[in-house]
């Protein structure tokens, strides 16, 4: 289970990151599902057969935009007009505007926390790991501050600190360092002493290297086994305490 794992040089690990989409929670519903449900509200016929073109062109992950240059203000109504032009690759027509907001409400991180949920592993494993005195943190790539939506979900006081790529303060997105080192820095741990838990190759694996912090890759679902060479893998958070007692990781 444990992928890559070489035990030969004792490090203590003191403090655990997170990404958190996908990794701690989940949005409730897909979005097919939320656009089906508000069209039919309105006695709105949509064209699924061009929905994944219009999905691959929708403007939905905001923070993919360069944090460097982020306005948030600006970043609202580019995600406004990006899911209205969705809208109408469907065929919507009547009731734009209208619909469009509703979307975004049920839909988007930016207006809506209401639809995130933790998996089931999340809440047991934080608990765990913050009763054997790791320092945790959350290093995401989110156009919007984080914190309101952790603690909503009742999460935010497992932490030390929260990072959002889009902060002002932050300016930095996974895969680049400054994101992770700005992490260390508020914890107060060494990038040896750190493991950065995520779902995603590039941004958590490849990011968390660049850094010199140790990357697990979750992969819940199973669909990488066997993709990337010599990366530490788990299923389940819940394979985290067993993982980390250890405490023996290379750099």
């Amino acid at each position: 289970m444990f992928e890559g794992i070489d035990v030969d040089l004792k490090i203590m690990v003191k403090a655990v990151f997170f990404d958190f989409y996908n990794t701690l929670g989940v949005w409730g519903r897909s979005l097919k599902s939320r656009v089906q449900g508000i069209a039919a509200r309105y006695g709105i016929e949509i064209d699924l057969e061009r929905y994944a073109a219009a999905r691959e062109n929708l403007y939905s992950d905001a923070s993919g935009s360069d944090p460097a240059t982020h306005d948030l203000l600006e970043n609202m109504q580019q995600i406004v007009d990006s899911y209205r032009d969705f809208l109408s690759e469907l065929g919507v027509q009547n009731y734009l505007d209208q619909v469009t907001w509703e979307l975004l409400q049920s839909e988007h991180s930016l207006f809506a926390a209401t639809n995130a949920i933790l998996y089931e592993d999340t809440v047991p494993t934080l608990q765990h790991l913050r009763g054997e005195g790791f320092k945790l943190a959350i290093v995401s790539n989110w156009d919007t501050p984080l914190d309101p939506l952790t603690e909503r979900l009742g999460i935010a006081h497992y932490f030390d600190i929260i990072v959002a790529s889009h902060d002002t303060r932050v300016r930095s997105a996974k895969p680049d360092s400054h994101i992770f080192n700005y992490t260390l820095e508020a914890v107060g741990v060494s990038a040896s002493e750190a493991v950065h838990v995520g779902d995603t190759y590039e941004a958590d694996v490849i990011g968390a290297r660049r850094a010199g912090i140790h990357p697990i890759f979750i992969d819940r679902d199973s669909s990488q086994v066997g993709r990337w060479n010599r990366v530490v893998t788990i299923q389940s958070l819940s394979e985290l305490p067993a993982l980390l007692s250890e405490r023996d990781w290379r750099v």
